[in-house]
């Protein structure tokens, strides 16, 4: 066992000699055991990079290890579930875990797999293409977890699931990496479900990676001031609005705050939403903690 789930330095990657950078000069590292979200615009890199994780692209330049080893020999280890949840669209349910049993004979744990279908109702001699998205979604995630992987790359993977079932296999996801220490990494535009649920954040824009750090960790390095126009220096404002005389201002403190109006520790999606209005605001990469908690399951 590794105790850093991914790490890359310098890591890009373009789609043809003459295409243009899904992301570049990217550098995190990942504890193991940490429930990471990867968050962003559209067409900010985060498939890319759970892609390049997964090992089914290669970088174009930089480094990235997995599990302390290449992509391609973690394989084994690594469960990957991506955007369009690709399954056997003529093999039945049942079929479909048989084959994931037959792959995976070391590591396939059928209770796993047979506790997420039977919760969604699903009959086991329905073929797949029958099967609604979020009914596929729940088959995917079944294969997935049934392979106890080390490491679990979901790429928006509730994003057709109705709240009901999201909150319960969000609940499922979180027993699996609590009792198992399993790292889990996935893309999201649910910021309230990532707040409650994750405790890591990779935040990419423009190809590049503009905040990583421990969830705890980010939001305490922002603060929210509210008060009358004012200059803010010393401190990096990440975003300031103003309405008539009052002054409303994302910053990360240099010291002592005074003189700057009344304060408030920002909620995750205050600091996100500020940062993805603010390109030009200065990128943080926090080193994580060594603490290995992991949240609750949610109930």
């Amino acid at each position: 066992m590794t105790d850093t789930a991914i790490a890359a330095a310098g890591l890009g990657k373009r789609f043809g000699r003459r295409g243009g950078w899904a992301l570049r000069e990217c550098a995190l590292r990942l504890p193991a055991g940490r429930v990471c979200a990867v968050v962003g615009p559209n067409g900010a890199g985060k498939s890319t990079l759970l892609a390049l994780a997964a090992g089914v692209l290669g970088p174009t330049e930089g480094t990235l290890t997995v599990l302390g080893t290449d992509p391609a020999a973690a394989r084994e280890r690594i469960a990957y579930v991506a955007q369009n949840k690709p399954l056997y669209p003529q093999l039945t349910v049942a079929e479909t875990l048989r084959l994931g049993r037959e792959l995976n004979p070391a590591r396939w744990d059928p209770a796993v797999a047979e506790r997420i279908v039977t919760a969604g109702g699903l009959a086991p001699k329905a073929r797949i293409r029958s099967l609604s998205g979020g009914q596929r979604t729940r088959v995917a995630l079944a294969f997935a977890l049934a392979k106890r992987p080390e490491l679990l790359l979901l790429d928006e993977p509730m994003a057709d699931l109705d709240p009901l079932a999201r909150h319960e296999l969000m609940g499922v996801l979180l027993a699996e990496s609590a009792e198992h220490g399993t790292s889990v990494v996935m893309s999201s535009h649910v910021v309230a479900e990532l707040e409650n649920s994750c405790d890591h954040l990779i935040m990419l824009g423009d190809g590049r990676v503009r905040l990583a750090g421990d969830l705890d960790d980010l939001l305490a390095a922002h603060v929210l001031t509210t008060g009358p126009s004012r200059d803010l220096d010393p401190h990096t404002v990440i975003e300031s609005r103003t309405t008539g005389r009052q002054q409303t201002a994302l910053v990360r403190p240099r010291g002592p705050l005074t003189g700057v109006g009344e304060t408030t520790a920002p909620s995750l999606e205050e600091v996100l939403l500020a940062h993805l209005r603010s390109p030009e605001a200065p990128d943080l990469i926090l080193e994580p903690s060594h603490r290995s908690a992991t949240p609750e399951p949610a109930v």
